[in-house]
């Protein structure tokens, strides 16, 4: 009889479907945005005051939100730095990986159509000996989980 484990939610990878990237590009400390939510359309009926009748609408998706300490020379960020600096947009894919013990995908997302929206450094505090934290942020069409 099998056990069941819950999956795991510190162990994964992210990956980038654009030239320039290197091994370490694939390792973050965080990730954040992976949120689905349904808009509705609320409709009165003549004569029912009692309620509304809410109607589904289209999905809408939460940024994705990548957090890391920042690395000197990175495939990621100079995509990142073309975009914001030279306005030169390019969508990639980016998959999310869930790994397990023996580092193969769990489960895996698929943002399609991902561009970097915002790339902010953590502040610098000479009272603590923190890491630089930098966090980049992407906008997408929409994620799916890959069969």
């Amino acid at each position: 009889m099998a056990t069941y484990y819950p999956t795991p939610g510190f162990h994964f990878k992210v990956e980038f479907d654009i030239g320039g990237i290197k091994e370490e590009d694939v390792h973050f400390q965080e990730v954040n945005g992976l949120s689905v939510d349904i808009e509705t359309e609320t409709i009165k009926e003549g004569g029912e005051n009692r309620f509304s009748q809410q109607l589904p609408n289209r999905s809408t998706y939460s940024n994705l939100i990548l957090k890391r300490g920042i690395l000197v020379d990175s495939g990621i960020i100079n995509w990142c730095k073309d975009a914001i600096e030279k306005l030169d947009i390019k969508p990639a894919t980016i998959w999310v990986k869930v790994l397990n013990e023996q580092h193969q995908p769990l489960q895996t997302f698929s943002f399609i159509k991902a561009w970097p929206k915002k790339w902010e450094l953590s502040g610098l505090n000479a009272q603590q000996s923190g890491l630089l934290i930098e966090t980049i942020e992407f906008a997408y069409q929409y994620f799916k989980k890959v069969e």
